[in-house]
């Protein structure tokens, strides 16, 4: 990595910020995992305290801090922030990697970005690591007053144990993955009690370096400084200690574990002794009785921040989201602070304690069509930075226009010492189900409990609704669509193209949290960067041909899935393409499918793809059932592909449950997937066989020249 001209952003030194943010992206369903590193001299970790990655999110003084997994436009990204400032003076070097899972199939395709406090690209690198690997990333190395940073080091084998052994963190030996949640040996904090001297770094074994032959480093020349006058020092990244001199032994904790947690899906107790369905289970937070705004935003928040404070595993994953370190949680609800001659009073106040630090961020709630205003998160503003408070959050059912975005726009100069956060109800909800469902909560207790906000959230009364209204410019730009008179310069049009991209993110969060699986939107590289290119091609769309589409990918499945709404014929259209297989002839081919859809609907239209044609073959599945030679051309034509259609009525109401636009994108999406996409495999080619090998000679007869 180097410094770069100005029109290229990935590589510029910003000297006046000390919180980075270590961002890693990929796409497709690998499980990648990041981890980071505070190093001595001799590039062994400081403490086993300070190596931070899934089972540890936090160092021991809170510099490095895991931010967890988000699904994003262009893929899945994992974070780390780093906090310079907080970086103690025995350390020499931060180091990051990227560990790919062993079940892996194929390489994954790595992108490491380093970004400063503002956002803004300071460097970048890309890799490729494969299955059981893991890519030793780079990281940051003190150079003068200042820092700079390192480009990729190659790759160590053993994944996420082989990376901790190189740093030399002393690992569990046989481990097995626990519960979430379930270290009984772990305090409030999330970390273990230190223990004895453990072996010295020099005794461990050592992991199989490979060469980085694969790695392909983008910008990896001269490091990038951030600290000094814009010199950088190049430099080599620190080695660990030479063999034979041993660091001296250093006080740990007992050995770290690297085996991943075990999750375990939660399932609510059905009720034993109600003699009939008409007995309904008393809840723990009631729906009942909720009538104006200003209550249910209370019930709302109250629930909310009991839960986050009573569930560590989903209070930590929602905190984490605004910057908070991992530690004891607490949560206040209206607590009234000075602002000059009024008093102001946030909906809820957060308190997270970690070692002798307190981080605090004031909460602001909005419920059912409540807005957020300009002037109230500025004066919230005013009164965390007055207070010397961290953050200020807010919390309504407007999703941000994108990931880090807020949907308020406030003077940037209030943002010098708080951080604004905005969630979304759809997020809070997408956290509990994936923290209940697929992370796992250890505790039955707890467990039930975050059950109960589940369903309390997802009820319509309680005013958590996610995304539900397209906004009151959908029906004059519907409108103005079947009638052929819209124009990209009407400012209605705009906003419904924003309103359709809220939708497709809330519908990706609905789908992650269901699936356990990172569901993203598949875009073009520029379009995925570039905002307004975004905006344009979209609008564009809308004017032109009256369609609002997306494209969705769900890791492991057979192909994407494009969701299309034809505002003009008011029709929600869905569609999946695969590959035909490449053995067999065409009737083989096209049973090959039937047999994959049997229980997909008869509606489904299926069109059959032929090599060096632009036209295909049609036919409904119905039919298709009925005589497969509907699909086929001719008894000669190579099948190539298959695409699978269907089309269900589009709702026309900005807002509601029946004959609403949003439901009806929503149920379109999600009964295809079930119906058409969930059952579909990918062909995969059978494995290369070996030649049979020759009969052996009788005995006797080996040099008889037969």
């Amino acid at each position: 990595m180097g410094a770069s001209t100005p029109e290229d952003p990935r590589t510029t030194a910003v000297t006046r910020s000390d919180r980075l943010v270590l961002v890693l992206e990929w796409t497709g369903a690998a499980e990648v995992d990041l981890a980071g590193a505070l190093l001595r001299p001799d590039a062994t970790v400081v403490s086993d305290l300070d190596f931070v990655f899934y089972n540890q999110p936090e160092s021991s003084g809170g510099a490095l801090r895991s931010m967890g997994r988000a699904v994003t436009e262009a893929g899945v990204e994992e974070r780390m922030t780093v906090d310079l400032a907080e970086v103690g003076g025995a350390v020499a070097s931060l180091a990051f990697a990227a560990a790919l899972d062993d079940g892996t199939a194929t390489p994954v395709d790595l992108r490491w970005i380093v970004l400063d406090a503002a956002g803004e690209a300071l460097a970048s690198a890309e890799t490729v690591v494969t299955s059981g690997q893991a890519a030793l990333l780079g990281g940051l190395r003190r150079s003068g007053d200042g820092w700079v940073v390192q480009p990729p080091a190659g790759f160590v084998a053993e994944g996420m144990a082989g990376v901790a052994t190189h740093f030399g963190v002393a690992v569990e030996a046989d481990e097995a993955p626990v519960p979430a949640g379930e270290d009984e040996d772990a305090d409030e904090t999330g970390s273990a009690p230190e223990a004895e001297v453990a072996t010295a770094v020099g005794d461990e074994p050592e992991p199989t370096v490979l060469d980085p032959v694969d790695a392909d480093p983008v910008d990896a020349d001269p490091d990038v400084a951030l600290g000094d006058a814009g010199q950088a020092e190049p430099g080599p990244v620190p080695a660990r200690a030479a063999q034979g001199a041993p660091p001296a032994p250093v006080t740990r904790r007992r050995a770290v574990r690297t085996a991943a947690a075990k999750t375990q899906k939660f399932v609510p107790p059905a009720s034993r002794l109600a003699p009939s369905e008409d007995w309904v289970p008393a809840r723990l937070f009631s729906i009942s009785g909720v009538g104006t705004t200003v209550e249910q935003e209370k019930r709302a928040t109250s629930a909310l921040m009991a839960t986050a404070a009573g569930v560590k595993t989903f209070g930590r994953g929602l905190t984490a989201l605004a910057g908070a370190p991992a530690g004891h949680l607490e949560t206040f609800l209206e607590v009234q602070f000075d602002h000059g001659a009024v008093k102001v009073i946030p909906d809820a106040v957060i308190r997270v304690a970690r070692g002798g630090r307190t981080w605090t961020a004031l909460l602001e709630v909005k419920t059912g069509t409540g807005q957020l205003g300009a002037d109230q998160v500025e004066a919230y503003l005013d009164v965390a930075r007055n207070e010397g408070f961290d953050a200020v959050i807010t919390l309504s059912n407007e999703l941000s226009p994108g990931a880090g975005e807020h949907p308020v726009p406030v003077d940037k100069r209030r943002l010098r010492k708080v951080s604004l956060v905005h969630w979304s109800w759809a997020e809070v909800l997408h956290e509990a189900q994936m923290t209940l469902n697929h992370r796992g909560v250890a505790d039955p207790a707890q467990a039930w409990v975050l059950h109960e906000l589940v369903r309390y959230l997802k009820h319509p009364r309680s005013g958590a609704s996610g995304f539900q209204d397209m906004g009151a410019e959908w029906v004059p730009v519907r409108e103005a669509v079947k009638s052929g008179t819209l124009r990209t310069s009407d400012p209605k049009a705009v906003a419904v193209t924003e309103s359709w991209n809220r939708l497709v993110r809330h519908l990706c969060l609905e789908l992650t949290a269901e699936l356990g699986v990172a569901v993203s939107v598949v875009q073009a590289r520029k379009a995925a960067t570039d905002v307004r290119s975004r905006g344009a091609a979209a609008l564009q769309s809308l004017v032109d041909d009256g369609l609002l589409s997306a494209v969705l990918k769900v890791p492991g499945a057979a192909g994407v899935i494009t969701v299309t709404a034809d505002v003009r014929l008011e029709k929600v259209r869905t569609s999946v393409q695969l590959a035909a297989p490449r053995e067999g002839g065409s009737q083989r081919r096209v049973s090959w499918l039937l047999r994959q859809v049997a229980d997909a609907p008869d509606d489904v239209l299926v069109e059959v793809g032929f090599p060096g044609r632009t036209e295909s073959t049609k036919a409904l599945l119905g039919a298709a059932r009925e005589s497969s030679a509907v699909l086929l051309a001719d008894s000669t034509s190579e099948v190539l592909s298959f695409r699978l259609h269907r089309a269900t009525p589009m709702g026309t109401k900005r807002s509601g449950v029946k004959g609403a636009f949003i439901p009806s994108v929503n149920l379109a999406v999600e009964q295809f997937y079930k119906l058409v996409v969930q059952p579909l495999r990918a062909w995969v080619p059978p494995a290369p066989k070996l030649p049979e090998e020759p009969e052996p000679l009788p005995t006797g007869l080996e040099g008889a020249g037969l």
